[in-house]
């Protein structure tokens, strides 16, 4: 790792296995010249708060985890480069753009708003600024994400990838599901398109063998660090995963509830399931 904004948690066990973990979105180190307007504790509620350390466990069973410190407000890595909202930049933006409906709900690549809560900034950014946050958070994530990758699958044949979040108990009219309840655990593959069917089927076994409502797909499918680092033909899965955030925590305070050694607990027999997985599926590689 050559940033500070970024940190990997790497296997403990003398076995290393092609299973990889990400978590982008739990960071909560605000950079000096973020220069926001929204309220801190408004702004936080954007964080996967605590994501990195529900997931932890999967370093005794032979995987890595790598993290973001920066917030996701700050720069969001599961974005494309292209998704920028260029009416925030003070100046012409002169690089190539793709809006996304992501952008238009104010989470581009540069968050403008956090849903309900607010407008970020009350300025435009210079390109410098956006530039910077590229260079020094994007790019240096996106580096060790595919380092990680490439180096278990070259080692292995294979290499199955974990894309960690959580999601807020309820959407809202900014949201792409509204105001309703959400369940427990939404799995996202892009309709079957970023991993194997085993992958999700495991994960979703597990999950509703221990009582949990999972959806798929719907109404997240999953974003640019799935969609960039999948081929399952190629024998690259990518699966995400979003928890239910009540599960775990206090939404308002930011806090950790009961719930979240239970909940860690459970994840770990996620991690168990998927570290045979992998296991096998790297036996199967060097057979062939």
């Amino acid at each position: 790792m050559n940033s500070p904004m970024i940190a990997l948690l790497p296997a403990t066990t003398a076995e290393s296995l092609p299973l990889i973990y990400d978590s982008p979105h739990s960071g909560n180190t605000y950079p000096a010249d973020f220069r926001m307007a929204l309220d801190m504790n408004l702004l936080r509620r954007s964080e996967d708060a605590f994501v990195e350390e529900l997931f932890a466990p999967v370093t005794g069973l032979g995987g890595q985890l790598l993290y973001a410190k920066f917030p996701r407000c700050y720069i969001d890595t599961n974005r494309a480069l292209e998704d920028i909202d260029v009416a925030m930049i003070a100046g012409e933006w002169p690089e190539p753009v793709t809006a996304s409906g992501k952008l238009a709900r104010g989470a581009g690549l540069i968050w403008r708003q956090v849903k309900e809560y607010g407008q970020i900034y009350d300025r435009q950014l210079s390109i410098e600024e956006v530039r910077h946050r590229i260079e020094h958070c994007w790019r240096p994530y996106h580096r060790a994400l595919q380092d990680l990758l490439d180096q278990a699958w070259q080692s292995s044949g294979c290499v199955v990838h974990i894309n960690c979040h959580s999601m807020a108990s309820r959407g809202d009219h900014t949201t792409e599901d509204g105001p309703v309840a959400r369940p427990d655990f939404i799995l996202g593959d892009r309709d079957g398109t970023t991993c194997a069917a085993v992958v999700t089927d495991t994960v979703a076994a597990v999950l509703r063998g221990q009582g949990y409502e999972v959806a798929l797909n719907d109404p997240y499918k999953g974003q640019e660090l799935v969609r960039r680092y999948a081929d399952p033909a190629a024998g690259r899965h990518s699966l995400q995963i979003e928890i239910n955030r009540a599960l775990y925590m206090n939404e308002s305070s930011i806090e950790k509830t009961a719930g979240f050694e239970p909940l860690q607990q459970n994840l770990t027999l996620i991690s168990q399931a998927l570290a045979e997985l992998a296991r096998e599926m790297a036996a199967q590689s060097r057979a062939l």
